[in-house]
């Protein structure tokens, strides 16, 4: 991986700082992603994308899906630190996630491993940093914070769906959404929108580290199906989600 200097300039930040106000997101090529979390989690990235390869199968699809595999954790940051909560399920509202919302749902949780790595804690603590700028609530929030990983595979039996509630919002503040692979895929555009549902324009994440961050209060996002380039191989989407909330 190619080192970039200066690490993280703050021209960079606040540049992302005024989109995430107006027009409400911001998205990121890996280069500057990268750029952002600075050296050292530059110097670990391709370790990070392993930690995608043991996610255990969501089982809460309503639409009867078994594609797509997840883990998941809960944080909790205040007064500059950031702490790991127990174990506890995932849990949205019908009116957020009309298809699988309404109940409980237990997911494998993140590893040690991944919790430890220095992507995992330099990706927070930017976000945190981000957020905390671009929020118009009091300074120096504490803010609830859920980790996702997916897997999204396709196959001949199982179309993959990233959102298969389509065009929604995560009932949290703050979203982030970043790509670690695209394997064998094509399609999986991710679209965004106005609070009516008009359309606001659409893109794909394409290389590892590309990303999207965005004010869930104003702007809904989905992303289309994926399909196998060559269906006789292993054709899959892997993608981090971290949301904020405010305490």
């Amino acid at each position: 991986m190619n080192d970039f200097t200066p690490p993280a300039p703050v021209a960079l930040q606040d540049q992302v700082v005024e989109c995430l106000r107006n027009p409400g997101f911001v998205r990121l090529e890996a280069a500057a992603m990268l750029r952002l979390l600075g050296a050292e989690a530059r110097a670990h990235w391709d370790s990070f994308g392993t930690l995608w390869s043991d996610l255990g199968q969501d089982r809460f699809m309503a639409d009867g899906g078994r594609y797509r595999g997840r883990r998941y954790a809960a944080f909790s940051h205040g007064d500059g630190g950031l702490a790991r909560k127990p174990h506890q399920p995932h849990f949205q509202s019908r009116d957020y996630n009309p298809l699988n919302g309404g109940v409980q749902r237990w997911f494998d949780p993140v590893l040690a491993e991944t919790e430890a790595h220095p992507v995992t804690s330099a990706l927070l603590a930017l976000c945190v940093t981000l957020f905390a700028a671009a929020d118009t609530g009091p300074s120096n929030p504490r803010w609830d914070i859920e980790f996702h990983q997916f897997r999204i595979e396709t196959t001949p039996d199982h179309v993959g769906r990233p959102t298969p509630e389509w065009l929604h919002r995560d009932g949290v503040d703050w979203v982030f959404v970043m790509l670690l692979c695209r394997q064998n895929v094509r399609d999986g555009w991710t679209m965004i929108g106005a609070p009516d549902g008009t359309g606001l324009g659409s893109f794909l994440l394409s290389n590892p580290g590309d990303a999207v961050l965005l004010d869930d209060h104003r702007i809904l996002h989905g992303v289309t199906e994926i399909h196998a380039i060559d269906p006789t191989l292993p054709a899959y989407r892997d993608v981090l989600v971290v949301t904020f909330t405010r305490e």
